[in-house]
């Protein structure tokens, strides 16, 4: 295999790894569960069978396995996924000392797994010695491929990937390189060759969410205006230079004239920590979202009116407006769905029986991203549409929100469209991953679509025979499989009739659409004419900040003999622009909301203090909520769209569901009993602490 370059790999689209450590190239093992052979066999029993029959060999070092022991030999990482990691370090410790008001705690998270149904698995099938198929389950067909080709030194157009549906992902899918194992085995073989890795590896091979321990200082003054905030985050990496940054959201909430956010990055000997759900918020707007709690509760402020007075309109580090937001009528829809009128300020004021009721709230929040993208559209003479990119449906609804907007964008009907998606070697789309792919498909969609019904205008309007002859191409509109003329609706033209006469079998547009911000996480390839951008599309850098924004609010039940908290009912409330199908929305936000149901109740895992090897290792010991874990949950959108992101207006959706839910369940649990918790998991023993 090529060695690791990291100038070579980005040039080759490779750079973007789960861990920077190309497999079986050398004899050092730099974690429990690290791949150092694989046995290929005709059934799974046998190579299971054969690998326990390997013996290694191995010279023993001392192994770094506890975050709070490796802190002292911790670093300061100056930059992170290029923005400046450390800001305003040590700059806050003035304003706090001078403040009326200030609350300072330590809150802890655990590390987590993502642990989708469907564990990782890959196919290889090399096509003679330099042609590689790779049927996989990743999030970014385009990244895998690229991947493959750099290490094996194929040509990019000789590696082709396919994952036509994939369950589920949630950051831990395309990014690891057991995929090219496989392929050595594969080509080892002469054969196909298959490999599926057990649910045990999930825990020690395809990257975790790292434990933190953060730090929150809040300073007011006397009336309740936040007068500087302070977030330190501690966590750990290895082999990568990704960690949690759990002070993302702390750049981005309330107006405060100073915030210093600070990261100490120790090395563990542990599995690489990769992207997780909303990596950074999810534990960090637990520890910002509890502060907060803390701080109103102090002041005697109602927690939702204290985040109102304290709201900004402006991205607080860079002063742009946002291109959307409505977070104060997430806030306010919020409050009066839930009921929020009814909590008492004092805790321990409500019961029911034996349990004590708790009324929590904390804010939602996650970047608007968009990348580059290309959408190929093909109609055919019978009048079918397929709409053809390498993008990725992980369960969010991709399938269906593209058919949408591809029929809305030509005027047929949904059942004529076929969307192809999942291979890498379609028109280029962005890894499904940081809630980018709706903002990044859809705007290129609707480009190929409107070069379509150009060309067909085009051809109408040159038609001798077509009722649309020599008019002007602007005074066209198109509805139910028609071109026709606007106030004369008679004059009409099928796209049928519009083909069949121009003896054409099919006609097809590709567009590519570049956000001026950059282009992200692809590079398009040459196959689709560049959309030319208007400047206002995107333009973060120049002109906005794009986030959306949410409130979350939970009802708890907590057994005061037992310690055990149940989550009764819950209400999300979220500003993402546009929502481009109610149902696939709805069902992300609560599968977020479960997903911090779960880091907020159960989720641990759990190393072993001597070797550093998870002990946690299946789903009966990793605890995720089941059903009766998970109570009724409202989901209501604002449903504006962004007028600036894209011509479409929809935002990502598939991450800010989960963030600030912990946050809102632990809040409620004070409410509840006058007992605050800041460490996850809230587990009964924590309780009685």
């Amino acid at each position: 295999m090529k060695p690791l370059d990291m100038q070579a790999q980005a040039k080759a689209g490779a750079a973007f790894l789960g861990e920077n450590l190309p497999p079986l190239q050398d004899n050092i093992v730099h974690y429990p569960g690290q791949f150092i052979a694989l046995v290929v066999a005709e059934t799974y029993e046998q190579a299971r069978a054969a690998a326990y029959k390997i013996k290694v060999r191995y010279t023993l070092e001392k192994a770094a396995v506890d975050l709070q022991a490796e802190l002292p030999n911790s670093k300061k990482p100056k930059m992170f996924m290029g923005e400046e990691a450390q800001v305003n370090d040590g700059k806050a410790a003035a304003p706090l000392a001078a403040s009326a008001q200030k609350v300072d705690h330590k809150y802890s998270t655990p590390a987590e797994h993502h642990h989708p149904m469907e564990p990782h698995a890959t196919v290889a099938v090399w096509e003679g010695t330099d042609k590689l198929k790779l049927y996989d389950a990743t999030q970014g067909v385009g990244l895998t491929s690229s991947i493959a080709a750099y290490f094996f030194g194929l040509k990019p157009e000789n590696v082709n990937v396919v994952a036509p549906f994939v369950g589920g992902g949630f950051g831990s899918k395309g990014l690891w390189l057991h995929t090219l194992i496989v392929a050595m085995a594969a080509k080892a073989a002469g054969r196909p060759v298959k490999l599926a890795l057990t649910r045990q590896m999930m825990q020690t091979n395809v990257g975790h969410r790292a434990a933190t321990i953060q730090r929150v200082a809040l300073g007011t003054d006397a009336g309740g205006k936040l007068s500087v905030m302070r977030h330190h985050t501690d966590t750990y990496n290895n082999l990568t230079q990704f960690f949690e940054p759990s002070g993302k959201q702390s750049l981005v909430l309330y107006q405060a004239p100073l915030r210093e956010v600070t990261y100490n990055v120790a090395h563990l000997d542990r599995s690489t920590p990769t992207f997780m759900r909303a990596p950074g918020e999810t534990p960090g707007t637990f520890a910002l979202e509890s502060a907060m709690d803390e701080m109103a509760y102090q002041l005697k402020i109602d927690p939702v009116e204290f985040r109102i007075m304290n709201h900004t309109a402006k991205d607080p580090m860079k002063g742009h407006d946002f291109s959307s937001e409505f977070l104060l009528d997430c806030y306010r829809t919020g409050a009066e769905r839930f009921g929020w009128s009814s909590r008492s300020m004092e805790p321990r004021q409500k019961r029911n029986g034996k349990y004590l009721v708790g009324y929590g709230m904390a804010t939602a929040t996650y970047p608007g991203g968009r990348s580059a993208a290309s959408v190929k559209v093909l109609m055919n003479s019978k009048g079918d549409v397929t709409v053809m990119t390498a993008s990725i449906d992980i369960g969010t609804g991709t399938y269906t929100v593209l058919a949408q907007t591809a029929a809305d964008a030509l005027g047929i009907p949904v059942d004529r469209i076929d969307v192809k998606i999942g291979d890498s070697s379609l028109p280029p789309a962005p890894l499904a991953g940081g809630s980018q792919t709706t903002a990044s498909i859809h705007p290129a969609a609707l480009d190929a679509c409107v070069l379509l019904r150009k060309e067909l205008t085009t051809m109408a309007v040159a038609d001798p025979d077509s009722k649309l002859n020599g008019r002007n191409p602007e005074e066209i509109g198109f509805a139910e499989g028609k071109l026709f003329l606007k106030g004369d609706e008679q004059k009409n033209d099928t796209y049928l009739n519009i083909l069949r006469r121009a003896k054409r079998n099919e006609i097809e547009a590709c567009a590519t659409t570049l956000p001026v911000s950059g282009a992200g996480l692809t590079v398009p390839s040459a196959l689709c004419t560049p959309s030319q951008t208007p400047p206002e599309q995107n333009s973060d850098i120049k002109q906005y900040a794009f986030h959306s924004f949410g409130a979350q609010f939970a009802e708890v039940w907590v057994d005061e003999d037992f310690g055990t908290i149940r989550v009764k009912r819950f209400t999300s409330v979220q500003d993402v622009g546009r929502i481009m199908n109610e149902k696939t929305a709805r069902s992300q936000v609560i599968g977020g909301v479960i997903f911090g149901i779960g880091a907020a109740l159960m989720e641990a895992t759990d190393y072993d203090k001597r070797w550093g090897n998870p002990v946690t290792r299946t789903l009966a010991d990793y605890h995720v909520p089941v059903h009766l874990d998970v109570p009724p949950i409202d989901v209501h959108f604002i449903g504006k769209p962004d007028p600036h992101i894209s011509p479409i207006g929809a935002r990502g959706i598939g991450e800010i569901g989960i963030t600030g839910v912990s946050a809102a369940i632990a809040n409620a649990v004070f409410n509840a009993t006058g007992k605050r918790l800041r460490d996850l998991p809230l587990t009964p023993e924590k309780f009685f602490d």
